[in-house]
């Protein structure tokens, strides 16, 4: 089956769901639905280096080894393995019922952000600091995993992760603002993945916890919609990382309440949610914070009320020796706007 036929398909699937059936497709647990014949389904699993975390399986080097071997066709033989693998696991606990965590055929996998600092702490994850080196050895291991489209099939979903610039600190990644120039954005933390989407048609992309020029990486209106979807021309699915989106209103305070986190997410084209955010979309829907016919914004004409906020924040130039989030804390930081009308109006185009 051909994507398009696939697409067509699912849509006259989904057509046939009431809301409520929708939207809890959207977790990565996703649940039966057993009046359409739809068996549930775990999104989530591992395989950055051979299949992980579901019985025995051939364990590879870690993926920092891989990329040291400089042998993008050994690389794609790993993927392969691993993916020949991971259809045996699948076809022998399926056949039982058993469609439990790291179970599936979606692996989140490979990592292809780029390793410069040690401090980082998960730089073995990586191919290395270099992106071309790391596109290439991407680029492998998904046509391993996936196959080569022979016969239309996939023989497991390959996802590019964590878009983007997530390079550390670690112990801050859920509440950090990775701050990156256009050109150091082109030239080192977009390359890999544009090539993963654009020569191996990766399957799945997975947004980074951090924000990233102020935009939270799961609900980024300039990654995901304007890039990722519209200069790319992306076609496959993106996940959050496991959550990320509750980051948006905990840490990161983009939003102020679950619901208008899971409405950001989801009107940037987060189609997965890693987490348990997604289970306030029904009240968001109730909440009229997201319809039942969901797109993403038109590019360069209007930006999510939310990320109209958190540019605001960002550009915001008074400063206070207590900040608004912390009375206790000594530190300079920027003061809270007046309100966020007033902050939409004074910074740029906001979405109604």
């Amino acid at each position: 089956m051909d994507r398009q036929t696939a697409v067509e398909n699912a849509k006259a699937l989904v057509a046939q769901m009431t809301v409520e059936e929708a939207a809890s497709q959207l977790r990565y647990d996703a649940p039966a639905i057993e009046r359409l014949g739809v068996k549930e389904y775990n999104w989530w699993n591992e395989a950055l280096h051979g299949i992980a975390r579901a019985g025995i399986a051939t364990s590879f080097p870690q993926a920092i080894g891989i990329g040291a071997a400089f042998d993008p066709e050994l690389t794609q033989e790993l993927g392969d393995v691993a993916a020949t693998e991971a259809r045996a696991k699948y076809n022998a606990v399926s056949a039982h019922g058993d469609r439990d965590i790291y179970k599936g055929l979606t692996f989140w996998s490979p990592n292809i952000n780029i390793f410069r600092d040690p401090r980082w702490g998960r730089g073995h994850e990586t191919y290395g600091e270099d992106p071309y080196l790391t596109a290439e050895q991407g680029k492998a291991y998904v046509r391993g995993l996936q196959g080569e489209g022979k016969g239309d099939v996939m023989k497991a979903a390959a996802c590019a992760k964590h878009f983007a610039v997530h390079s550390g600190p670690e112990g801050d990644r859920h509440r950090f603002n990775a701050v990156a120039s256009p050109k150091d954005m082109e030239e080192t933390y977009l390359p890999a993945f544009e090539a993963l989407v654009k020569e191996s048609k990766v399957e799945a992309v997975m947004g980074a916890y951090n924000r990233t020029n102020g935009e939270p990486c799961c609900g980024h209106s300039e990654l995901m919609v304007k890039t990722l979807r519209g200069k790319w021309g992306f076609e496959g699915h993106f996940v959050s990382d496991c959550w990320a989106i509750s980051d948006f209103h905990q840490y990161h305070h983009v939003t102020d309440t679950p619901e208008e986190s899971a409405a950001l997410a989801i009107k940037n084209g987060c189609d997965v949610n890693c987490g348990n955010t997604y289970i306030y979309l029904m009240k968001a829907y109730e909440m009229g914070l997201v319809s039942r016919r969901i797109s993403a914004p038109p590019p360069s004409t209007c930006s999510p009320p939310a990320t109209c906020w958190a540019k605001c924040r960002a550009a915001s130039t008074t400063r206070s020796p207590i900040p608004w989030w912390s009375a206790k804390s000594t530190l300079p930081r920027r003061m809270k706007p007046a309100s966020r009308a007033a902050c939409c109006s004074r910074t740029m185009v906001c979405c109604p």
